[in-house]
């Protein structure tokens, strides 16, 4: 049986890459500027710093967890570790983001961790699948969503695995309690900071979300394609270029635009998806549902 491409996508990087580089200082000083000297900001511009910082930041996370920018493990884990975003313990995302990668059945909720299909058309769970089909709606409540199916989810496997589920959270529970010292050093209260940073940093990682993925889409995981990010390119490094980075995981961020250039023909004839941009997204789906939200594969059962 041939190896899942999740294993390709570690592969370590020949060099320093200086552009992510740049971009970590950029966010970790950023985000330590943002912090310290919050109280001299708006709440506007509060907002726009903060969410930004912590969408960019989940960005860099997604890179270092495919071997970037040193190939060095150890280093690009230290990179990405910083839990900014409070919630998620970086081992889990880089665990759940590689099983997606080596899912045979992308977007299938029972093969894709990171799936926002659902198997049938009712319960909790297809109500909050159902809310999220436009994209104004993901937007909103797709964080709140996310969060409280991620803990119900880590609820359930404390009852089967207790010991990783420790192992998992010691480190990441360990980091929160630095960052928090940090927060109250700077007088940055908490639900100012999830109300500031973290929960817009969530909104517009879920613009980046919505229009990845579909299970319709012909293309290499399922992956659709954002043509002309313009500034989200460089929030999302790249990964607006989404069936790029599903058929060549391993490549930096900036080295995707060029190879999306010379592929383009090829993922068309492939049946890729294509927008033009997040204003084509926006004005196709702010209001409307894209699909339902019920997966394919469970539609005969449809009860």
């Amino acid at each position: 049986m041939p190896k899942p491409r999740a294993l390709a996508s570690t592969a370590p990087t020949r060099s320093i890459e200086w552009p992510t580089i740049a971009v970590t200082i950029a966010i970790y000083g950023g985000w330590l500027a943002a912090t310290a000297w919050h109280a001299l900001l708006p709440v506007w511009a509060l907002v726009a710093i903060g969410g930004w910082l912590l969408a960019w930041h989940g960005s860099l996370q997604h890179e270092t967890i495919h071997g970037h920018p040193t190939g060095i493990r150890a280093i690009d884990r230290a990179i990405g570790f910083v839990p900014v975003s409070l919630w998620l313990p970086y081992a889990l995302y880089r665990r759940s983001h590689l099983a997606h990668h080596g899912s045979r059945a992308i977007t299938d909720p029972h093969a894709d961790p990171e799936s926002r299909y659902v198997d049938r058309a009712h319960g909790l769970t297809w109500l909050a699948a159902r809310v999220q089909t436009t994209l104004i709606g993901h937007m909103l409540f797709g964080p709140v969503v996310s969060v409280v199916r991620f803990f119900v989810s880590e609820a359930r496997r404390s009852r089967r695995e207790p010991a990783q589920v420790v192992r998992d959270w010691l480190p990441h529970l360990a980091g929160v309690a630095v960052l928090l010292v940090w927060l109250d050093h700077v007088g940055l209260s908490f639900g100012r900071y999830l109300l500031c940073f973290v929960y817009p940093g969530m909104v517009l990682t879920m613009l980046r979300s919505f229009a990845e993925h579909g299970a319709g889409h012909a293309s290499t995981g399922r992956a659709a394609t954002v043509e002309r990010g313009g500034m989200f390119a460089l929030l999302f490094l790249n990964n607006t270029l989404h069936a790029a980075h599903h058929q060549s995981p391993q490549l930096a961020w900036y080295r995707l635009p060029e190879w999306h250039r010379r592929h383009r023909a090829r993922l068309i004839g492939e049946g890729a998806t294509f927008y033009a941009g997040y204003g084509d997204v926006a004005r196709r789906f702010a209001w409307r549902a894209r699909e339902t939200p019920l997966h394919p594969r469970y539609r005969a059962g449809r009860s």
